[in-house]
């Protein structure tokens, strides 16, 4: 079943929003719907900062600034238009975007009887990877979508990574939830070793994570202005990342930025599997650690037992692999 195209100027809305990381893996369905529906705009309901960059960087034609769940339906002011659910497989993202009556949504909640609005319903897959679910569910509009539409630059031909444009490490050491926040002295036992080794090392974090970086820097040996948390608005933080020879991190938000403008990342996964979140392209690029079995909670407060397994000999052997050398 496709979309009906009611119109050249009514908009197709798309629901998704969370984080960074849960907005880059739904880039390559967002690109599937524009390519759907031009010259029809998709517009992103998603948080401001998130908005207005995927904006800028052409993959949505605009935004609805949307914070939650909680928030006012994101397509009261629209007028005629389509929606998408791009946010999650439960009634809660569904019927905010019902509420506002559009021609038609799409999602993968089963349909509500009562709802007079026509729903295009798809099967929910539990172990898919994030990336091809999105992939799969606008495809039942008809879009088409690709993980290489993960890209936010292209990446050049040939076998080769990208040349960085520095030899600075980002060593990202916070995450949403304890249960995916690797320590922070093995954050800083890395650090200060890549430190050792020449690299400019950059700690990097968000508003509530001044603290904790500024604890990594001060045990990694490093001054205090290696840790830019908090002071970085998401293009910023997406050149910093953009330019850098290496990310450390977990399974977050930044790990996605790297994967989608091709820079080398060590990825430290502990109560999710890779294969549902980690890269979907690029895989000479990224080296997951991983010694769990995908039964962890991701929202759980303290560290993942096997995120704990990860040690940092495992971490520093993945980083001389992947970071250019630097030349003196």
């Amino acid at each position: 079943m496709t979309a009906p195209v009611v119109g050249e100027s009514e908009p197709v809305l798309a629901l998704r929003a969370i984080g960074l990381g849960d907005a880059l893996t739904g880039v390559p369905a967002l690109r599937g719907l524009r390519r759907r529906f031009a010259p029809r705009p998709v517009l992103l309901a998603a948080p401001a900062a998130l908005g207005r960059w995927m904006t800028d960087l052409g993959v949505v034609d605009g935004y609805v600034p949307t914070r939650d769940l909680d928030d006012q339906p994101p397509g009261l002011a629209l007028g005629p238009h389509d929606a998408v659910d791009l946010h999650g497989n439960g009634p809660l993202s569904r019927d905010l975007l019902t509420a506002a009556r559009p021609g038609q949504v799409l999602s993968f909640a089963p349909p509500d009887p009562a709802a007079e609005v026509p729903q295009t319903w798809v099967e929910w897959t539990p172990d898919e990877h994030e990336v091809h679910r999105w992939i799969r569910l606008v495809g039942a509009w008809g879009a088409e979508a690709s993980v290489d539409d993960l890209r936010l630059l292209p990446r050049p031909d040939g076998p080769h990574r990208p040349k960085p444009a520095t030899g600075r490490v980002i060593v990202h050491p916070g995450a949403a939830y304890g249960s995916r926040r690797w320590p922070v002295d093995r954050f800083a036992a890395v650090a200060r070793e890549l430190a050792a080794r020449g690299h400019d090392v950059v700690i990097t974090g968000g508003p509530t994570e001044r603290s904790l970086c500024a604890q990594v820097a001060e045990l990694a040996d490093l001054p205090a202005t290696a840790s830019t948390a908090g002071t970085l608005e998401l293009p910023q933080l997406a050149g910093l990342v953009r330019d850098a020879a290496l990310v450390v991190c977990g399974d977050t938000g930044i790990a996605h930025l790297a994967t989608a403008l091709a820079v080398p990342s060590v990825l430290l996964f502990g109560p999710v599997a890779p294969s549902a979140w980690g890269p979907a392209i690029d895989a000479d690029l990224h080296t997951v650690l991983w010694h769990g079995d995908g039964t962890g909670d991701p929202h759980g407060a303290a560290p993942d037992p096997h995120l704990l397994q990860v040690t940092v000999d495992e971490v520093l052997t993945a980083s001389q692999h992947l970071a250019a050398p630097v030349r003196r």
